[in-house]
């Protein structure tokens, strides 16, 4: 781990020439080991001796989630009796991709998230209270408990939800960290201000958050994150960005000023709709290479995931590059009136309109085949005040009005988290070409 914390504060120049070595390292192990990858490189006449520099990456064409899914078993680079676990992708655009780890990528995991806790100013005395699951072939709550036990501190297993538990345990053994989805937080707020609970005062000073954002593109909180901090300010909100193709993580260090990418696990590019690097200041698909894994390796995999990047020196110290909030995944871009939206967009309207108690985004193909938007509103207030008010805000923010329907809390609770899912789901896409 000392070298992993070294490599991140040497010269930009310096972490490149490790990261070439490494890559060329995976290359060959690739070529050897990869049924997939050996017929791409034969295929399209590619010599990998030739792609030395991070730049010749674009010699080698990118791999996809469809990719994954066709050819599942000609990415695995080991014999099935190295294999020590199995975890899959969630699913959101399609479906999911099981992935196979051998002991060596465990410890892999283990490293990057220890480095997630140091990035966030954790120390190992800390006690890390874990609010999201561990089970179900989920990678991120395996990755929280191998990193904790790396990094040397204690870990409470408590799981997703139910916020008495969650206060019961923090009363009992005083945590000062946790791991969770941040819009949980204001339900652990709601409880502890029905309940008495001085929270502002408990032994949790810092979280981890997976799975929401609750920073913009200039480092401010969102409205997510406004609530939060308004409600509890003593609180310190670290983002974690993580994908399970690429086996580890980004996390914003004390500075929160964008997640730090860890150069001794992946190679980073951000690529355009035709797999061209974008500029420094435009949006960009993340691609990652990974590098240290045995099992199922990865060259130029395009994660979906769209966000800006910052390649300036952190004020931490720190000299690895830097990801934005993601502004949507790919396959869920929406062209609603002449307009480009992500989901997320519409998300931070919602979250700021007090009334609404859930909702839900659903996208479809209209009667003359563009995309539509309905929006699914949980909330006791369904006038058509209520409506035109919604609309208005849309408009102001975004220029355009979706439609909007109120349904019942209860049922919209429901499906957001239907009994196979493992995440809140709030973007329901039911176009008939999303291509």
């Amino acid at each position: 781990m000392d070298n992993s914390i070294k490599l991140q504060r040497l010269p930009q120049p310096e972490i490149k020439a490790f990261q070439e070595k490494k890559m060329s390292e995976l290359l060959e192990y690739v070529n050897a080991r990869s049924v997939y990858y050996s017929e791409l490189f034969a295929r399209e006449n590619i010599n990998i001796a030739k792609v030395k520099h991070i730049e010749d990456l674009q010699q080698i064409p990118v791999t996809t989630k469809q990719d994954l899914q066709l050819r599942y078993s000609d990415f695995i680079c080991v014999p099935k009796s190295d294999i020590r676990d199995y975890v899959t992708t969630s699913g959101t655009l399609g479906t999911p991709v099981t992935f196979a780890d051998t002991a060596k990528d465990l410890q892999r995991l283990a490293l990057s998230e220890a480095l997630s806790y140091e990035f966030a100013g954790c120390t190992p005395s800390d006690i890390i209270q874990l609010m999201v699951t561990i089970d179900r072939c989920f990678m991120a709550g395996q990755a929280c408990q191998l990193g904790s036990l790396k990094f040397g501190s204690g870990l409470i297993r408590t799981g997703n939800g139910i916020p008495e538990l969650q206060w019961n345990v923090i009363r009992r053994i005083n945590p000062a960290v946790c791991v969770c989805v941040p819009s949980f937080l204001l339900k652990l707020i709601d409880f502890a201000a029905a309940n008495g609970i001085d929270y502002r005062n408990s032994s949790l000073k810092r979280v981890i958050c997976v799975g929401e954002t609750v920073r913009t593109n200039h480092h401010t909180y969102n409205i997510l994150g406004e609530k939060i901090h308004a409600l509890w300010p003593e609180l310190s909100m670290h983002v974690n960005y993580a994908s399970t193709e690429m086996q580890s993580s980004f996390n914003e260090c004390e500075k929160e000023c964008g997640t730090h990418h860890k150069p001794d696990l992946t190679i980073v590019e951000f690529l355009d709709d035709n797999d061209q690097p974008v500029k420094a200041d435009e949006p960009g698909e993340i691609t990652v290479t990974t590098i240290g894994v045995e099992g199922m390796p990865l060259v130029r995999f395009k994660t979906g995931d769209v966000c800006y990047h910052f390649e300036e020196p952190c004020a931490c110290g720190r000299n690895s590059l830097r990801l934005g909030p993601i502004l949507g995944r790919k396959g869920q871009m929406i062209k609603y009136k002449g307009t480009t939206l992500y989901p997320a967009a519409l998300y931070d309207i919602l979250e700021n309109i007090p009334e609404v108690k859930n909702y839900i985004v659903e996208v479809y193909t209209n009667t003359i085949g563009t995309d539509g938007i309905r929006i699914l509103i949980g909330s006791p207030d369904n006038s058509e005040t209520f409506i035109k008010r919604i609309k208005d805000l849309f408009r102001s923010k975004i220029r355009v009005a979706p439609d909007v329907v109120f349904e019942p809390v209860e049922l919209i609770a429901r499906k957001q988290m239907p009994p196979t899912s493992r995440k809140l789901i709030k973007f329901f896409d039911y176009r008939e070409d999303k291509a």
